[in-house]
């Protein structure tokens, strides 16, 4: 089983799997979701902003998914296992955001941004680069070019905050599971 991650650009070009599913929905009712990020808030709360964001570019979705933080190597800022249902997220680079970041908006955008991509993996964006584009165009149609989410989702987190590269390194041994990630779905069957 492959594993799809958030990470460095590499100089391969991964061609797996079938094309990306679905496609931008025209006609869809604009709203403004981006001050959701303003405010301080938990992994769930950013995860939400994920699934309207690209519910209302895209017009697909997919339910159930969990997370969980790892020690991973500063390179890598998350993984999805091909057919799994977690995403797992790199701890240490989350700590380094929180360190240095300026403001809520910056420390949710970042995680948006990681979620995003590991999000469109779930739900069939295999290709690297493919998903990179995607998760760009999702950020500024749901946000606007000139967001915060817009220019991290567009441009490489590890030019834009060299910092990155200095965060814990971690072997992913370790691995702690997010409670009530995705209540929003989950709940009517899951007690």
């Amino acid at each position: 089983m492959g594993m799809r991650g958030f990470g460095l650009p590499s100089r391969a070009r991964p061609t797996v799997g079938p094309g990306a599913p679905g496609g931008p929905r025209a006609g869809l009712p604009s709203f403004e979701i981006g001050h959701r990020l303003e405010r301080p808030a938990d992994y769930a709360t950013v995860y939400r902003v994920v699934r309207a964001a690209v519910r209302q570019v895209l017009g697909t979705e997919r339910p159930g998914l969990g997370l969980a933080l790892s020690n991973l190597p500063p390179q890598l800022g998350a993984y999805w296992q091909v057919t799994g249902n977690l995403i797992v997220l790199n701890e240490g680079l989350v700590q380094a955001m929180r360190a240095n970041a300026t403001s809520p908006l910056e420390l949710n955008s970042f995680v948006f941004v990681i979620l995003a991509h590991e999000y469109l993996h779930a739900l069939g964006y295999l290709d690297e680069d493919a998903v990179r584009r995607v998760t760009a165009q999702v950020a500024r149609e749901a946000f606007g070019p000139d967001h915060l989410v817009s220019r991290m989702a567009s441009g490489n987190l590890w030019q834009m905050y060299p910092f990155l590269a200095y965060a814990p390194r971690g072997d992913g041994q370790r691995l702690t599971i997010v409670r009530d990630f995705d209540l929003a779905s989950s709940q009517s069957y899951i007690r």
